[in-house]
């Protein structure tokens, strides 16, 4: 499966310049400190990953990219740009950012129609631009098949992908995944690897994914980091990450194989 997702990867669109950094970013939920003075700096145009087990902060560092949570701590840039005081709306319609939670990102009782509609009604003023965006996005992701189907009667994968169409509604530069394949039985997880390799190859778009499978998250990405206690203990791609020492002790396990 690796060899089969990477093999489509296109090197000469990755870039060195970061999309989004992290600057000496402390985060606290009350008198829990969540992440300590973290650095962290994610490549424009290309997968990358935040490995590490539930509880180690990943998401609330998405959280704090998103501007949902405050770092306590540390600036935060974007593009370039920093972005540590901008508001979350703002903030995502500046740069473009989509983020797809792992929980919800669809209204249960809509159809898969009606969801990705009620998304284009935001983001699209024009009424005949609104159907034909929400049409093509039904097509490229193929939910033609569950078009009336209410979202709590999809399957998992399908939810994956609705969500996604949702994400896409607007003119994404970044796209954030929050535990993607969670759930998710092998065949999906297979489906949706595609897909993100597919936005980041053909529509150039900065992706970056978090999980606590590795085996699920470096089979897509270019480059990934481990997260352990709030601290970044690792980083490079995959092949680079499951031989390195401090990755080994403090996330994969001795005698660990890709």
């Amino acid at each position: 499966m690796s060899s089969l997702i990477k093999k489509f990867r296109i090197k000469s669109f990755k870039e060195e310049q970061p999309i989004i950094e992290l600057k000496n970013i402390t985060i606290a939920y009350g008198n829990r400190q969540i992440v300590e003075k973290l650095n962290l700096s994610i490549q424009k145009n290309e997968i990358s990953g935040l490995l590490g087990p539930n509880g180690a902060g990943k998401s609330s560092i998405y959280h704090s990219v998103l501007g949902l949570l405050q770092p306590t701590f540390g600036e935060i840039f974007i593009d370039g740009i920093n972005a540590t005081n901008i508001p979350t709306h703002k903030r995502c319609s500046e740069f473009g950012i989509s983020w797809v939670p792992q929980y919800g990102g669809s209204w249960s009782d809509l159809t898969v129609f009606e969801n990705i509609m009620a998304i284009a009604e935001l983001h699209i003023k024009e009424k005949q631009e609104r159907i034909l965006k929400v049409n093509n996005l039904i097509r490229k992701f193929e939910l033609e098949n569950v078009i009336k189907l209410k979202s709590k009667y999809l399957s998992g994968g399908q939810v994956r992908k609705l969500t996604l169409a949702m994400a896409m509604v607007k003119n994404t530069k970044i796209l954030i995944l929050d535990e993607p394949f969670a759930a998710l039985d092998p065949q999906s997880v297979r489906m949706i690897q595609q897909i993100i390799v597919s936005l980041q190859m053909f529509e150039k778009i900065s992706v970056t994914i978090s999980d606590h499978s590795s085996r699920d998250l470096l089979s897509c990405v270019d480059s990934a980091m481990v997260l352990s206690e709030g601290n970044i203990v690792a980083k490079g791609t995959p092949q680079e990450l499951i031989k390195n020492t401090k990755a080994i002790e403090a996330y994969f396990g001795e005698g660990y194989k890709f």
